[in-house]
């Protein structure tokens, strides 16, 4: 949770998060809380214990909803769900992901159709669900994961780089669709977030300090950094903002 930030405007809006309950997803469920909005949020894992945490930390729980978001009918139906408890979804945040490392002989043609049902065809179908729902509240903001990684040019999940690219052409295509509803759609390009995952599974020392070699600031980024930036965007702070892409990495890659 941010402590740096207060959007006033997000009070009672009902937000909708993938993979809300780890990692990078529930520092965001509980950055949302904090500024009063009501989150729903789905993931494949159990988060009873993170509902638990957060009731106890801001007296009121997060629907959790167990989904496949790689099922469209079961992804759309959660947010359906979401929109009865909470009323219409007035923000999506698309950050669920899976960066599997891989090769490209490692490819078959169902672990790369996998790789863009997790990582990019759930941005699609989460806006399609989305949309009528925001037109009806006069309006939204749909926040897509994408990643810096493509910009770098990085090798090790070709997969992955693939998807995090299309959803950047993804939101600009959007944005200009959309707009005329009031509805803004912005990517958010995270550099490497030192999450648990990413300390127990690719962070070494040598990584880590070759990654800092090429930030401009010379610290580590942590979840908060992105909640505050997502924060923003879900924010009419950022009313005139749509089909950007917005790069919080500590300085390596520009853009303009």
């Amino acid at each position: 949770m941010s402590k740096n930030v207060t959007f006033h405007d997000l009070s009672e809006q009902s937000v909708f998060i993938t993979g809300g309950g780890s990692g990078i997803g529930a520092a965001l469920s509980d950055g949302f809380l904090a500024q009063g909005c009501k989150v729903a949020f789905v993931q494949r894992s159990d988060a009873s214990d993170f509902v638990a945490d957060m009731k106890a930390k801001h007296g009121v729980a997060p629907l959790f909803i167990p989904c496949d978001i790689t099922e469209v009918a079961a992804l759309q139906s959660a947010m359906a769900q979401a929109a009865v408890a909470h009323g219409d979804i007035t923000v999506v945040v698309n950050n669920a992901a899976n960066d599997a490392r891989h090769t490209l002989g490692d490819i078959t043609s169902e672990s790369w159709d996998l790789a863009q049902a997790v990582n990019l065809k759930p941005h699609v179908f989460s806006a399609q669900a989305a949309v009528a729902g925001m037109k009806a509240a006069g309006g939204g903001a749909i926040i897509n994961f994408s990643s810096v990684s493509y910009m770098m040019g990085n090798d090790g999940y070709p997969g992955y780089v693939a998807a995090k690219a299309g959803i950047t052409g993804l939101t600009r295509g959007l944005a200009r669709e959309l707009g005329p509803d009031n509805i803004r759609v912005n990517a958010l390009m995270p550099g490497w977030v030192l999450t648990p995952k990413q300390k127990d599974m690719w962070a070494t020392p040598e990584s880590l300090a070759a990654h800092l070699d090429r930030q401009c600031l010379k610290e580590h980024l942590v979840e908060d950094d992105i909640v505050d930036a997502t924060l923003f965007l879900a924010s009419k702070a950022s009313r005139m903002m749509t089909g950007q892409a917005l790069v919080v990495d500590g300085g390596v890659v520009v853009t303009g």
